[in-house]
């Protein structure tokens, strides 16, 4: 039987169709769900074992990106730490990280220890950057380094002051030419200390990424893939992440 993989729609993410196509890919069934229908229960989470939060601009921002969304779905937060306790993963895309982070679910515990702040350059960054990770995840078996677009005004960490990052099984990180983490632009696009670009709970089954991993499914979304003498439907970077999730799901 595939996994089944929810995909969050509404309120202005934008996403959700290429990252449900992301899912079906890896090997998932795959439904689109207003948040609506979850807060009034009528969809529930556990007939899923992939909830995926997508990119966008939820409620336009307004608020600070995510902050919005995660006030409306704060009703959920006990149902999703039932699922993760339950053995789902969960993947929360940019506007998806920021909105994880801003429930608490990121760097995790039961308030907000972090937030995702305007980018140093002050403005909207959109490019292609180079991912490596430490740690261990579900989600990141296997991989050693990732391409994958990043584009977002609000990326840069930052956390509370007696939160580290030490509970996270894993950490991203922007990384240069020479696969280093870096803080340096345009390598590091926002300016995160330390070069953190995306994390995870304890249990490595909640992932949040600012860049768009469901925009990397293939060797032909590169903006280089002419030049790399690899088939254009070669998966890229970016399905790796969702096959490892479904894989993950199948086995256990």
């Amino acid at each position: 039987m595939k996994p089944k993989a929810l995909i969050l729609t509404g309120y202005g993410i934008n996403c959700e169709k290429e990252t449900a196509l992301a899912c079906k890919k890896a090997g998932a069934d795959a439904t689109i769900v207003h948040a609506h229908y979850l807060l009034e229960g009528k969809v529930p989470l556990d007939a899923f074992g992939l909830i995926c939060f997508p990119g966008g601009f939820s409620f336009g921002d307004e608020l600070g990106a995510g902050k919005a969304l995660a006030s409306r779905l704060f009703a959920l937060r006990e149902a999703l730490d039932a699922f993760i306790r339950r053995g789902g993963c969960i993947l929360g895309i940019c506007n998806g990280f920021q909105l994880l982070v801003k429930l608490g679910m990121l760097p995790g515990g039961d308030r907000q220890l972090a937030t995702l702040a305007s980018n140093s350059s002050e403005r909207f960054e959109n490019r292609w950057v180079r991912h490596i990770y430490s740690g261990s995840s579900p989600f990141l078996e296997g991989i050693t380094s990732l391409d994958l677009p990043v584009r977002h005004g609000e990326g840069r960490l930052h956390l509370a002051p007696h939160c580290d990052l030490a509970a996270a099984s894993a950490l991203l990180y922007y990384a240069d030419a020479h696969g280093k983490a870096t803080e340096s632009y345009p390598d590091n696009p926002n300016g995160s200390p330390r070069g953190v670009a995306g994390m995870t709970d304890s249990t490595g089954r909640i992932l949040g990424m600012m860049a768009h991993p469901e925009a990397a499914l293939y060797m032909m979304n590169r903006p280089d893939w002419t030049r790399l003498d690899k088939p254009a439907q070669e998966a890229g970077d970016g399905l790796k992440i969702f096959k490892n999730a479904v894989n993950y799901l199948r086995k256990s």
